[in-house]
């Protein structure tokens, strides 16, 4: 590991993993919608590269509170590009990148009738 690996692992301790901002989806969509946009991204995210256990990690991290999340991507060694784990590298530098979606609720999140 060279100078940039050090250093990514430098910064990444100071990054504390947060939730997205508010974000709301180009149309209110309802629960169901949203935890099938979820289920078809982690079932195909593995398929654009990387490796699967970060993938797992970071579903793992996605779906816990944030203290459960910060340990999770920690042991993983996950290098947090961006706080609210939108943009995510593995120790070898592949990049993960994931939707809000799969990390917070839309604003305009509305009830499955």
């Amino acid at each position: 590991m060279g100078c940039a690996g050090s250093r990514a692992k430098g910064d990444d301790s100071s990054k504390k993993i947060r939730k997205p901002k508010p974000w709301k989806h180009p149309e209110p969509i309802t629960r169901t919608q949203l935890m099938k946009m979820r289920e078809e991204f982690w079932d195909t995210a593995p398929h654009y590269g990387g490796r699967q256990e970060i993938w797992d990690a970071l579903h793992a991290a996605a779906e816990a509170d944030l203290t459960l999340a910060q340990a999770i991507v920690d042991s993983a060694g996950v290098i947090v590009q961006r706080a609210d784990l939108t943009i995510c590298y593995d120790e070898r530098g592949a990049k993960y990148e994931l939707p809000k979606y799969v990390l917070s609720e839309p604003t305009n999140l509305i009830d499955d009738n």
